[in-house]
């Protein structure tokens, strides 16, 4: 039986291409030569990768603001601050004085040992007994006044009253309405001759801060056929593997993410049946809390009658102050903040006691005035005050921050003493879980059949993990500036 062949493509042609062009050899079947050679000709593909956004990584916050990084072996960071060292007589005016009144009564206070007092409690109506027999306080703003009787309400409660009777005769410059919250700055004390010691002393007072640490979680995974392909974009050292663009972005995503959940952390109090986990305390979220909180930009106040340019400065200035603040700060803003404190500052002009440009205090940069402008601040002074402000492309960036309540901190360049040990620390701690060297702060790992050399599972995949557990202690947030 003789073969049979069967030619299903027509005229052969050429393999590797589309022979289809070339069965048309009737030159009707095309309109151009551009048909026939559009086929056969290589395209010219530019193997660089457009950086459209820039640098779109927004980690190193933290570092640049000389946070440290501790290893931790418990599932909370515990920490100290000290208190107030003048604590004021706060309480209820008991009954109205009117002016020109010699005497008044302060109740809904509490003694030490009372079931109603506790030193820590954020229940604003519970008022500790600071007060003593003796006791020069002012009230109205500068009425003195001494403290001639404490007695107590109710034994096992520890509620107590407090008398108070001004010095002169002429009484109260001002009514003290009934139930009135008033608070007494305690500004020395009187005795008599022969008299004996304060009956009570003050006890020192530190306050206790806890926060639970984060695991923050990122996979990345690639097959081993996707794996051992080669494509257009060169992603550096000449190498085309895509998969090694995906793992690069899913490690810088991570790392994002983790230093975002370190500043925009809370502690969950919702219900844990549905919220599993405990939450952290980011750094917006403990300067919402405890620290200074702008209503508006910097520098954004309308300049008018009876407003200059730099009274916003002046207002922050002034609460920097009673918060005991050092004289040097950070100041990370979105685009919006930086020109509005721009223009405070050419506003002001000359001789209003505003060094712009550069300030002579460097001493966060050990007093290198280049090591500040190569890491990107302007500075300026006021008040005895420093400011380095700096852009932060966190705040800008229209897929993560820009648009939020959020527009700038102001970090203090300075260590605080922990209240408790006495060691100097920064004003940001960043903490990892780790111990007898193994340490959470970075891990990283890859499994996979075969693909890649990973040879610890049995899929076609190789699966890349990161894992952190971490969290961020905020010392003093008093003194730490929320720019919304």
């Amino acid at each position: 039986m003789a073969i049979t062949i069967t030619n299903n493509g027509g005229n052969p042609g050429p393999k590797g291409i589309n022979n289809s062009v070339f069965n048309q050899v009737d030159p009707t079947k095309y309109t151009s030569l551009f048909d026939f050679i559009d086929e056969v000709n290589a395209p010219d593909v530019r193997a660089n990768l457009i950086k459209t956004f820039g640098d779109q990584g927004i980690t190193g916050f933290l570092k640049l603001t000389g946070a440290v990084n501790n290893a931790g072996t418990a599932d909370e960071v515990t920490y100290w601050e000290e208190a107030r060292l003048h604590q004021k007589q706060e309480g209820a005016v008991k009954t109205t004085a009117a002016v020109s009144a010699k005497s008044f009564i302060l109740d809904g206070i509490h003694q030490h040992g009372g079931t109603g007092y506790d030193a820590q409690s954020e229940d604003a109506s519970v008022k500790p007994l600071v007060a003593r027999k003796g006791d020069i306080v002012l009230a109205n703003g500068g009425d003195r006044c001494i403290c001639t009787g404490v007695a107590i309400t109710d034994a096992a409660a520890g509620t107590v009253e407090v008398t108070f009777h001004t010095l002169v005769d002429g009484g109260l410059s001002a009514e003290l309405t009934a139930d009135a919250a008033v608070e007494l700055p305690i500004v020395g004390n009187m005795f008599e001759q022969g008299s004996d010691q304060p009956d009570r002393f003050l006890e020192s007072n530190v306050v206790k801060r806890t926060n639970p640490y984060s695991i923050v979680k990122e996979t990345y995974k690639v097959s081993g056929s996707q794996a051992t392909n080669i494509g257009y974009i060169d992603l550096g050292n000449g190498d085309y593997r895509w998969y090694l663009k995906g793992e690069q972005d899913t490690r810088q995503r991570f790392m994002d993410k983790r230093e975002m959940t370190l500043l925009l952390g809370e502690k969950a109090t919702t219900d844990q049946t549905a919220v599993k986990v405990g939450g952290s305390e980011g750094y917006f979220a403990a300067l919402e809390d405890r620290g200074l909180v702008t209503n508006q930009l910097v520098g954004a106040t309308a300049v008018g009658t009876g407003v200059g340019p730099l009274d916003d400065i002046d207002a922050l200035i002034t609460q920097l102050d009673k918060q005991g603040a050092p004289a040097e700060y950070a100041m990370y803003c979105n685009t919006a903040q930086m020109l509005a404190l721009d223009k405070m500052i050419s506003s002001a002009g000359a001789g209003a006691a505003t060094t712009s440009g550069v300030a002579a205090n460097f001493g966060a940069f050990n007093n290198d005035k280049d090591m500040a402008l190569n890491l990107g601040f302007s500075s300026f002074g006021r008040g005895g005050y420093t400011f380095h402000k700096h852009s932060w492309k966190l705040l800008n960036d229209p897929t993560l921050l820009d648009g939020s309540d959020f527009k700038g901190v102001m970090i203090p360049l300075a260590n605080v003493v922990d209240a408790k040990t006495g060691n100097r620390a920064p004003a940001l701690e960043m903490n990892y879980k780790a111990v007898g060297g193994y340490s959470r702060e970075m891990e990283h790992w890859v499994t996979g059949g075969g693909v890649l050399g990973f040879s610890n599972d049995t899929k076609d995949v190789a699966q890349f993990n990161y894992r952190s557990e971490c969290n961020l202690v905020t010392r003093a947030a008093n003194q730490h500036v929320l720019i919304k």
